[in-house]
């Protein structure tokens, strides 16, 4: 049995195949009875398929191992906290818990935005645990997300400035 730690750093070793394809960091392990049985990482630029998060493709490689939709006694690690779309996939999978790395307060429900697996209204909660290799986690986003900003070439704001009598509707 491996520590949460060294599942993650499994997690992160997925984020990095996809920040070398130019995809948005993100990877996750799913674990049964101490055995990793699925592995993904983000495909949304490659696929161009917004459900391609790595949640989601490990959820469906899952689905498959086990034969079935139901994910019950699997622990997911993945290095960035659930958005709503995978916190929603991972309530349907009946995945009994989930570890993450970094927290997202731009978009993650795992706590940071609001926290939709342990939402009593609906029939499954899950057993949470974020900040797991966080600081790692996070600084391979930043990495990432700095240097498409450098690649982008700096956006100029031309004003145009209009005459009396110029006609407005061109």
């Amino acid at each position: 049995m491996l520590t949460e730690e060294a599942y993650m750093e499994l997690a992160l070793e997925e984020a990095t195949k996809a920040a070398q394809l130019g995809e948005v960091p993100i990877g996750a392990v799913l674990v049964y009875q101490d055995q990793v049985i699925a592995k993904a990482f983000n495909l949304r630029e490659a696929l161009q398929t917004t459900a391609s998060h790595a949640e989601m493709l490990l959820i469906d490689k899952a689905n498959e191992v086990i034969g079935s939709w139901r994910l019950e006694d699997c622990t997911l690690y993945v290095t960035l906290e659930p958005c709503p779309m995978c916190a929603g996939a991972i309530l349907q999978a009946r995945i009994k818990r989930v570890v993450f790395g970094a927290y997202d307060p731009k978009a993650g429900c795992v706590g940071s935005i609001m926290n939709l697996l342990n939402d009593h209204r609906f029939n499954h909660q899950v057993d949470i645990k974020g900040g797991i290799l966080a600081e790692q986690c996070g600084e391979l986003l930043r990495i990432f997300f700095k240097k498409i900003r450098q690649s982008k070439p700096n956006k100029k704001v031309i004003q145009l400035s209009k005459s009396k009598g110029e006609n407005n509707n061109r």
